[in-house]
């Protein structure tokens, strides 16, 4: 399994939608997250994008010298940038982190959002720009001289002199769950992310990726974006997820469902079907709690429980095919630490780089944890 984490650009905290317990978004505390994320094994981390977040490839560039191994999954926006623009900023960050970028797709969103920045397209016009874009952009990452005219997109002569380090290009995750967006990941995506719905939806839209590459003589990997919320017993996991949203008034929710109503994406309108905008009822499959969706756009399900029971249900998307598994929990900076600690010794996790061997000193006070090894014990007497 790969295993990623979030950087949390738009602010985190203890509780959502309140303002208790916030924390301001700042270099240090970003740097924060993303530093334990690469020191506690995971493969990678997601920066999202959006007006309310900082701007993921700057965040992501600041960061190449904080992080060692841990790759950068930044948005590619095809409506906002030309794909001669973002071939030469994906190579320059391919280049300069060492092979460390992999690229979210990002074609749908709100639509007053979109507005605010140039895009006027519907739906399904945007992801035929989004198709036309692509196209473009893997022909220059492959090292060829574009000359293409298509209904959105048009370059003469486009060449890209610096080639990215991963080959034929960094890799391209996507996420959608309209047709027209299947049928892009199955015409020019690497990676297909769904949000966290219950095993059987998540099984019928593997499917129909799948069976859309196939035919184009493809093969697609899969992956899906979800929160955790896991403690050492069941009661203590859903006792946070309580927690979590304690803070919420039914103004708040019913504020924020309005506002994701407005997108024309039908992955949040499948999101907010999870859970009605109701408090009641929010474990919609085994331990998949909806919660979270009440009032955070985009993803918006968690996997609540003991460890033991978490990584059960991991290994049941596991077992649909899914290989990439991008995870986030409140705040982000401990609950990276409480999944790698509690989740990765029962999963089998991709890429654990080998370290020197770990010393635990199991005691506050000076020498006695010392004392526990036999050997030391004799010499002390």
């Amino acid at each position: 399994m790969n295993l990623f984490w979030f950087l949390p650009t738009h602010g985190d905290g203890r509780y959502l939608g309140s303002a208790k317990g916030k924390r301001a978004v700042d270099y240090g505390y970003l740097r924060q997250v993303a530093q334990a994320a690469d020191q506690l094994g995971f493969g990678g981390i997601l920066i999202p994008t959006g007006k309310t977040c900082e701007d993921a490839w700057i965040v992501a560039s600041s960061l190449i010298p904080a992080t060692e191994r841990l790759k950068f999954l930044v948005a590619l926006r095809p409506g906002v940038t030309s794909p001669a623009q973002a071939a030469r900023q994906a190579a320059t960050l391919d280049r300069l982190s060492g092979g460390r970028l992999l690229l979210n797709v990002v074609a749908g969103g709100d639509p007053t959002e979109l507005a605010g920045d140039g895009v006027f397209l519907d739906h399904d016009e945007r992801y035929v720009q989004a198709g036309e874009f692509l196209t473009v952009w893997r022909r220059l990452m492959a090292g060829e001289t574009v000359d293409f005219a298509g209904k959105y997109i048009r370059v003469e002569g486009a060449k890209l002199l610096f080639p990215p380090v991963q080959q034929p290009h960094p890799p391209l995750y996507f996420g959608g769950s309209s047709a027209a967006a299947h049928s892009l990941a199955a015409e020019q995506l690497d990676v297909y992310l769904t949000w966290g719905e219950p095993p059987e939806a998540v099984a019928k839209k593997i499917a129909d990726v799948r069976q859309r590459a196939e035919a184009r003589g493809r093969q697609i990997r899969f992956g899906i974006r979800l929160h955790v919320i896991v403690r050492e017993t069941a009661a203590e996991a859903w006792q946070a997820a309580e927690n979590l949203i304690s803070q919420l008034d039914d103004a708040t929710i019913a504020k924020a469902q309005e506002a994701f109503a407005r997108s024309d994406s039908e992955g949040q309108r499948r999101m907010a079907q999870l859970h009605g905008g109701s408090r009641q009822n929010l474990e919609i499959s085994p331990n998949l709690w909806a919660g979270i969706g009440l009032v955070r756009g985009g993803a918006g399900t968690a996997l609540v429980g003991d460890p033991d029971t978490v990584a059960a249900r991991f290994r049941e998307y596991a077992d649909l095919g899914i290989d990439t598994f991008v995870l986030s929990g409140y705040p982000h900076l401990e609950e990276a630490y409480r999944v790698a600690e509690l989740l990765f010794p029962l999963l089998p996790v991709a890429n654990q780089q080998p370290k020197a061997r770990p010393v635990f000193h199991l005691s506050p006070v000076g020498d006695t944890g010392t004392l526990a090894h036999p050997s030391l014990k004799e010499a002390a007497s």
